[in-house]
């Protein structure tokens, strides 16, 4: 019998092929962003943030949120289907605490507003979004 083809219902931790699809290729996004960072902090280049997803609203946005494996590091990516989207933000552990990111294509006013949000977030409050996203599952 020949192999069914159109939409598949493999997943992945419960996803779909296409939001995993998505997810990947926001983390490639990620990555590039990351490879500018200066030469100092080039031994970080390397994270992968996986474990999640946390479900969660900033500036009315809802959001995904990733654990990355540095044990600190925060992925937040716009969840599909909203007008933020495609978006990401990042919280990177540095020298002088957790630095945030972002970059994308989305609503400017959400997105925005959902920086802004972000911002206002402590470094205990980072650090309890990853530990809750880590603890969903993935790998850290």
């Amino acid at each position: 019998m020949a192999p069914r083809r159109g939409r598949s219902t493999s997943t992945l931790c419960g996803m779909s092929i296409k939001r995993l699809c998505l997810i990947v290729a926001c983390l490639a996004i990620i990555a590039a962003a990351y490879a500018r960072v200066p030469a100092d902090a080039q031994e970080r280049s390397n994270l992968n943030c996986v474990a999640g997803p946390l479900k969660r609203d900033f500036g009315k946005t809802p959001c995904y949120v990733y654990a990355c494996d540095d044990g600190r590091s925060v992925v937040i990516i716009t969840a599909p289907g909203n007008p933020a989207m495609p978006f990401y933000f990042f919280f990177v552990w540095g020298p002088n605490g957790f630095d945030l990111r972002g970059e994308g294509t989305g609503n400017k006013e959400l997105t925005d507003a959902a920086f802004a949000s972000l911002k206002s977030l402590s470094e205990a409050d980072v650090a309890r979004l990853y530990r809750d996203a880590a603890s969903i599952g993935g790998k850290t």
